[in-house]
């Protein structure tokens, strides 16, 4: 343990600076960071970066308002990029202490003793906020509007207002788009053994030293998702 704390106060610095920037992005609505992405650029360096994508993509696609969707892009993957981390050391840092014991007095690497042994369970306690984030990530996705972007509910609202419209049926059908999109990935939760088997596919074309099949297997023996398999893997 003393040498692993040396480890980590080694990186104390790089450490400090990732949780200030996971910090500040938590605490700064999504709306205004879109905005900042968006402008700020173009103030510091005196140039509209995202127009100069934006005729880019016209010039060589035929693909309008590119600039606008990159900078939105950018912003959902820096915020929810921020989201999920801390998502998964909760998921890492939940996993009891004696595991990593174990798994060094066996002989296992660092990679090895997360890959087959931490990641497989950190997984299954994470996937409900993962989830969650998920469907929540769809949701806000009506927040691309503010920069011009023409989203599901910007449509949604000019076919109401247009003439010989449907009225609220529009906001009705982009309701029912977003109900369709948080179903399906809680469906996908729901019947996430697909993940895990996945991952334990994966895991068969590693190479396995003696001995990581059974620790291997009394990991998914203990997650209830043995699926009729019998010893280790």
């Amino acid at each position: 343990r003393q040498r692993q704390m040396c480890i980590r106060d080694r990186w104390r610095p790089l450490r400090w600076l990732t949780r200030t920037f996971v910090w500040i992005i938590r605490g700064v609505p999504l709306m205004l960071q879109i905005f900042i992405i968006y402008y700020v650029p173009g103030l510091l360096f005196n140039k509209p970066l995202f127009s100069q994508v934006d005729r880019y993509f016209i010039v060589e696609y035929g693909i309008q308002d590119a600039g606008r969707l990159v900078a939105v892009l950018i912003a959902f993957v820096i915020n929810y990029a921020c989201y999920f981390s801390e998502i998964y050391r909760g998921g890492i840092e939940s996993i009891p202490v004696g595991q990593y014991e174990a798994a060094e007095v066996l002989g296992y690497t660092k990679s090895q003793t997360f890959v087959k042994i931490i990641l497989p369970q950190m997984v299954k306690r994470v996937m409900p906020s993962v989830t969650n984030e998920v469907i929540t990530l769809v949701k806000d996705t009506s927040l691309a509007y503010v920069i011009g972007v023409v989203e599901m509910f910007t449509r949604a609202k000019q076919i109401a207002v247009a003439p010989n419209s449907p009225g609220m049926l529009a906001f009705v059908a982009a309701a029912v788009f977003f109900f369709c999109s948080g179903f399906g990935v809680s469906e996908s939760y729901r019947h996430k053994r697909g993940l895990y088997l996945l991952y334990d596919g994966v895991f068969d074309f590693l190479w396995q030293p003696a001995g990581l099949e059974d620790a291997h297997g009394y990991v998914w023996r203990s997650l209830g998702r043995g699926g009729g398999r019998s010893g280790a893997p």
